[in-house]
């Protein structure tokens, strides 16, 4: 095996530590089964795609950046908000550039790229990206409070004032209006296709 595989075979595990990490704000909400952060990525990468679709963006591209966006927190781990008046910030990029130190030059590039175009906000798929980070949180608040925490609003309110495209505020006014299961029951409710 190749020096380069086994530093590409272990930012794969590392990456990996995402499914484990739980997003704090939530656990300091009292939330008692809390999402990682990698089921975070994960909505955040589709909501992106759906969000730059609708604002006539590049999907793929925006759910790409979408997914890189919280993996420095395998260093980091997830801080909450209030922890981060203590803490020195530093930036996502310095903790990636940590992160793909060994890889093969064209994955570390393609990495890089994607965290800083996502962090600079510049592109128009980063800011459908960072929208889908602040609307899947709200979704997420909506579904443990349906769930029976109370403490979610915050995170809502926060939310709601952060998103930058049309779409995402559209969509977000829907989501606060619907159930997080009203497309389940009125799918049931259907008549199956002939």
């Amino acid at each position: 095996m190749a020096a380069d595989d086994t530093e590409v075979v272990d930012f794969l595990y590392e990456v990996g530590l995402l499914k484990r990490y739980k997003r704090i704000g939530w656990v300091v909400a009292g939330v008692p089964d809390v999402e990682s952060i990698a089921d975070h990525s994960h909505r955040t990468a589709i909501t992106a795609a759906v969000i730059a679709s609708l604002e006539g963006a590049d999907p793929q591209r925006a759910a790409f950046l979408a997914l890189f966006h919280d993996t420095q927190e395998t260093r980091t781990t997830d801080i909450p908000y209030l922890g981060k008046r203590y803490l020195k910030a530093v930036a996502p990029a310095e903790v990636t550039e940590d992160q793909v130190r060994g890889l093969p030059a064209v994955l570390a590039d393609t990495i890089r790229g994607a965290v800083r175009e996502y962090e600079g906000h510049e592109s128009t798929e980063a800011v459908c990206a960072r929208d889908a980070d602040k609307l899947e949180c709200l979704m997420q608040a909506v579904e443990y409070r349906s769930q029976g925490s109370s403490h979610t609003q915050a995170w809502i309110d926060t939310s709601l004032a952060a998103l930058k495209t049309a779409a995402a505020k559209r969509l977000a006014e829907e989501a606060l209006r619907r159930g997080p299961l009203e497309w389940m029951h009125e799918t049931r409710d259907e008549k199956p296709p002939l």
